[in-house]
């Protein structure tokens, strides 16, 4: 299967004073507010490191959710948080944060199998810092 999404950002002026627009194909983000105080600071708008944790909270989701399947457990409810780090420039670290509803499985198995949800799901391998995980079966 092949695919493209699409995203556009609009940006008018300095970076400290300037300010840009950014959506999405699908409209869910539809001219969303970026500035430097969405990024840096608290301003009301979006931020692309809070679009990154967005997307691998997501996909990492959705990739644990099939492999859980495919492995004979249909989970109640997962629900992940991304934690992006962003230091002197750089992204330096995701920490995802797994709270799951899964019947029936061990607690190894459950590892297990979310360490190859963090490890094969696509927004992991394209990102290029450390990525850390806490999975809780509850």
């Amino acid at each position: 299967m092949k695919f493209t999404r699409t995203a556009n950002a609009n940006w008018k002026g300095s970076g400290m004073e300037g300010k840009g627009l950014i959506t999405t194909q699908s409209t869910t983000l539809n001219n969303a507010n970026l500035s430097f105080k969405t990024r840096f600071e608290e301003g009301v708008g979006t931020n692309p490191e809070e679009l990154i944790a967005a997307a691998h909270s997501g996909c990492f989701t959705m990739q644990l959710s099939f492999l859980l399947t495919d492995a004979g457990f249909v989970p109640d409810d997962l629900d992940t948080t991304a934690k992006v780090t962003f230091q002197d420039g750089t992204i330096t670290l995701i920490h995802l944060e797994l709270n799951a509803k899964v019947p029936n499985i061990s607690d190894t198995e459950f590892q297990a199998i979310a360490q190859k949800a963090k490890e094969i799901c696509p927004i992991s391998k394209l990102l290029n810092t450390e990525i850390t995980l806490q999975a809780n079966l509850v």
